[in-house]
Parts: C-alpha cells; structure tokens; sequence
C-alpha cells in the first residue's frame, strides 16, 4: 500500500498524475498541447482510474488493443506513429514519476511496439503527375520540382500573401516561423531574417511561442529575389493600412489581415490550398514547401551543412536521412561526375597532367552493329 500512495498519503491515479505531470510541465506550448491532446482522448479514457503504481504493461497493451479497435470501427484506422506518440507521452509523464519516487519502474518504456516507417518525400516527376491525373492517388509527402515551384510562384505573383509563400517556398520556414515573423526580425539592407518566434492557436486564440526547438530558432540570408518581394510587400501593407484607416491594428507583423492582426498559419495553409486547386498544380501541403526547399537547395549544390542551418535542424542527420535521396537530378548529376571522372583519367599520362592524343581505331563489328567499342577506353 505504501507503494501505490503519493506523498501526501492519499492513493494516486494515474489521471491526477498526468493532470499534474501537464501543470509543471515547461516544454513548449505546442508541445504541451500534444501531450493534453493525448490524455484527454486516449490515457484517461483507458488508463485514468488506476493506481499509478499499479500500472503495467499488459495494461497498455489493453489500452493500445482498446484504441486500435475503435478507430477500426470508426472507419479510421489509427496510424502506427500516433500510437507510438501516445507511448511517448505516457512514457514522458512516467519518467517524471520515476524520478519523483512514486513508482519504481516505467511500464511505457518496457512495452515493445512496431516501429513507424516515416514517409519519405518523393517528386512529382512527369509520370507521377499524370497517375495522379488518371487515378487521383497522391503520396503522403511530395515536393515539386524546381519548374513547379517556379510556375506556382509565377501563377501567385499577384497575390497579397505572395511574399509568405516565396519565403517558405526558397527559404524553409515552417508555416508558424512564417506567421509569427515581424518585421523587426528581418534585414533588408543586409537580407537577413531572424526566427525568434512562431504564432500557434492555443484555445481560440493566437498566441507567440517560442520556435519548435532551440535550433529552430536561427538566422537565415535572403537571395535579392525574395529581398524584392518582401519590399515590394511592405509597400502594398503600408497602402492597405492607409486605406483601411484609423480602425487598422499595426501588429508589426509581416504577413497581416487586411485589419492588421497577424495572419495565422491556419490561414496561410487555407489560401495555399485555394490557390493550389485555383491553378491545378499537383497536390502538396503547405509544409510540403518546406521539404521543397530543402530538396532544390541541395540540387543547386548547396551543402548539406548550410541546408541544415537553413531549416534549423538539431542534427545534419536529420537532413540527410530525409533529403539527399529524393530528388533524382541530384543522383543523375553524381554519377555523371563520377563516370566523367573516371574517364578522364584513362586520357591522361599517368604521372603527369598531359592528356593523350585520341587514337583512331578501326570501328569493330560491334560498332558497325550499332554497338560501341572499348578500344577508345582502352587507349
């Protein structure tokens, strides 16, 4: 009995825990949201009324079996990785309880679960858009190719937000970077922007957090492109704050309602997609644009490192793991360097840096046939 009571002498449930372990917790909001998110449909349903320290893993087995079910029967399968997100928190929250005392051992990190494939961005090549065409299938993550990006830009070019989507489209930031920036934050003269907030809604109402991780939180250059654009929208702001009066709320914000108030990312991702199903592009999210970024940036050369800083991941990991592979012109560009590198070498002296005179060879059956000689190569 001792073990199954708190400190204060009372027996604690695992519902007065998690209610507790979400006051203390100082993560991000965002973050904390998820967590509420999580106990509010899943844990406390299923696991609320039990002791704390009685908890074990065939319970959650039970709860994960309970959820499964229920989403079948609802028609909507729940996807392995919100399971393993439901494990996280719960295992979080036991952590916290580890430490403190109030149990001896974590039953969330003791349960085994199948690992979630993450899905891999793909592009949208010429044969992909016109499968999407005929049958409507889309991938879970795709990116545009540099022509799409370009056409898309070019299509919105008149827009009032056109300067959001630009900088998200070249420059990678998450769509919450993108509505929280102001314009204090940003540098034309010296075309910097610097990343030290993102606007969320939490209950109703928009509020200024703190970038989703300390890398997150960044300075990143601006190209003369998007220096223009930002330019050439600050004046269509100020001619819209005039014309709107002494009713026009001056957030400071660079993306704004016509009002003033900042522009939620909700919003911007609503207006992507009208203009998306406006100029029949095929289909990607907002946060798509991103992922689109990163992959067009790495085309382009730039280096993995920059691409990481860029998007402000924790790790060149990351980056790599979900970007090197996906766009084909940058597979198709290494091994053109490496095949014209090896034959460039069976041109030259060996020992010295004069190449070799070609010499012509007689075409050989195969040649005459269509075929190519390797006496060329030889030589």
């Amino acid at each position: 009995m001792a073990r199954l009571r708190g400190p204060t002498g009372t027996a604690v449930t695992v519902e007065t825990w998690l209610a507790r372990w979400l006051r203390d917790h100082s993560g991000a909001a965002s973050t904390v949201a998820g967590y509420a998110g999580h106990v509010r449909l899943y844990l406390n349903p299923h696991l609320g009324g039990l002791l704390l320290g009685e908890l074990t893993v065939g319970h959650l087995r039970e709860m994960f079996a309970a959820i499964a079910h229920d989403h079948r029967a609802m028609g909507r399968p729940i996807r392995q990785a919100t399971v393993n997100r439901i494990r996280s928190t719960l295992r979080s929250a036991l952590n916290t309880a580890l430490r403190e005392g109030l149990i001896t051992e974590n039953p969330a990190a003791l349960l085994a679960l199948p690992m979630a494939r993450r899905p891999r961005a793909v592009v949208w090549t010429t044969a992909r858009v016109e499968h999407w065409e005929k049958t409507g299938e889309r991938p879970a993550v795709a990116v545009w190719t540099a022509e799409q990006t370009a056409a898309f830009l070019h299509a919105i070019r008149g827009h009032r937000l056109y300067a959001a989507y630009h900088l998200i489209a070249l420059r990678g930031l998450r769509r919450g970077e993108a509505a929280g920036l102001r314009w204090v934050d940003v540098d034309l003269e010296h075309g910097t922007a610097t990343i030290s907030q993102q606007l969320q809604r939490r209950h109703g109402r928009l509020q200024a957090c703190p970038p989703k991780t300390a890398h997150s939180a960044r300075v990143i250059a601006l190209d003369r492109t998007t220096i223009a654009a930002l330019r050439a929208h600050r004046d269509r702001q100020q001619a819209e704050a005039a014309a709107y009066g002494n009713r026009y709320r001056d957030s400071g914000h660079v993306f704004t309602n016509l009002n003033g108030d900042p522009a939620s990312a909700g919003w911007l991702t609503h207006i992507f997609q009208k203009m998306l199903a406006e100029h029949r592009l095929p289909p990607v999210r907002l946060h798509d644009l991103r992922h689109g970024a990163a992959t067009l940036a790495l085309a382009a050369g730039v280096e993995l490192k920059v691409v990481q800083d860029m998007l402000g991941h924790s790790s060149i990991v990351l980056t790599a793991d979900t970007y090197t592979s996906v766009l084909p012109k940058v597979a198709h560009t290494a091994a053109e360097k490496t095949a014209t590198h090896v034959l460039r070498a069976g041109w030259r002296v060996p020992g010295t840096r004069r190449r070799r005179r070609p010499v012509a060879l007689k075409r050989s059956a195969a040649a005459r046939t269509g075929g190519r000689s390797t006496a060329r190569l030889a030589a």
